[in-house]
């Protein structure tokens, strides 16, 4: 993979994620106000609508937290429609993994010859089969959802379906948000509510955490003494930079979009698993 591609598809994310954070979701305070253009009708309203009537289901049967859980369920959901798109994806990551060995041989064949390796490395991936950026899909794939989750949540905090539902420690699943920015830390750091702050700074912190570990799950594992090819060696260096992207992300939208995603994490990493172990995080000797 070339470095102005790999650069690209960073520039890419980067687009995305200021796009999330700096575009408008409906904010009426009317619930029965219709959808307003294609996006809200096809994505953002039936998201919101399948999120309110799993909470009644859970609420109706005496279910405790019945938002979050609700938001849980609506992961879940979501996982196993998309599995067999990235379980093919893990499948293509697991092949590029296997051809370590050949991609090291290529450094050692053209050495310093960057253009040349990079040229051998591409026919190397096109005769196994394998897309080199098969690692990032996972993301794009997400990036439409989070966007509709993203507004859906906002749409059912706008009407008061959202508001002051709480899930285990978290107070507010409608906290924070993006109009706020990162006030709200100094703001309850100052006023001395730390148990507040760290209430709401648990999720981002775990979704990093579980973000890095994915990440780490989709390298390929190596010996301490084992030179990793340099082109996966970048790509692996910008990807471990954006679950520091999405943890400050977090820090500005509702928490049950924070809980969406570490739980769609945990999910992730247990299909990463069952398909190619633990990868990098195993580090063999």
């Amino acid at each position: 993979m070339s470095k102005k591609r790999t650069v690209g598809l960073l520039i890419v994310l980067l687009a995305v994620m200021l796009l999330l954070t700096s575009c408008g979701a409906p904010t009426t305070t009317d619930p029965n106000a219709p959808p307003q253009g294609l996006w809200q009708t096809l994505v953002v309203y039936p998201m919101s609508s399948i999120l309110v009537w799993i909470n009644d289901a859970l609420a109706s049967i005496g279910i405790p937290y019945s938002f979050g859980f609700a938001i849980i369920i609506f992961t879940v959901l979501i996982k196993v429609i998309t599995l067999p798109l990235t379980r093919k994806q893990m499948q293509s990551m697991k092949a590029t993994q296997e051809l370590q060995p050949k991609l090291q041989e290529l450094q050692k064949k053209h050495g310093k010859d960057r253009e040349a390796l990079s040229k051998a490395q591409m026919e190397l991936y096109k005769e196994a089969g394998v897309n080199p950026l098969g690692g990032c899909l996972p993301l794009l794939i997400q990036m439409p959802i989070l966007f509709g989750l993203y507004q859906s949540l906002y749409h059912l905090a706008s009407v008061g379906e959202l508001v002051n539902q709480p899930f285990f420690w978290i107070p507010d699943l409608s906290f924070p948000t993006a109009q706020g920015g990162l006030g709200w830390i100094s703001n309850y750091f100052q006023s001395g509510q730390i148990w507040l702050l760290i209430a709401y700074l648990i999720l981002p912190i775990v979704l990093v955490v579980t973000q890095i570990m994915m990440q780490k799950m989709s390298q390929p594992p190596r010996t301490s003494n084992q030179p990793q090819d340099s082109q996966q060696a970048m790509m692996g260096q910008m990807m471990l930079f954006m679950p520091v992207m999405f943890g400050f992300f977090s820090l500005q939208v509702p928490s049950g979009l924070s809980l969406y995603w570490v739980t769609s994490n945990l999910l992730a990493m247990g299909q990463q698993y069952s398909v190619t172990g633990w990868g990098h995080c195993a580090y063999p000797a």
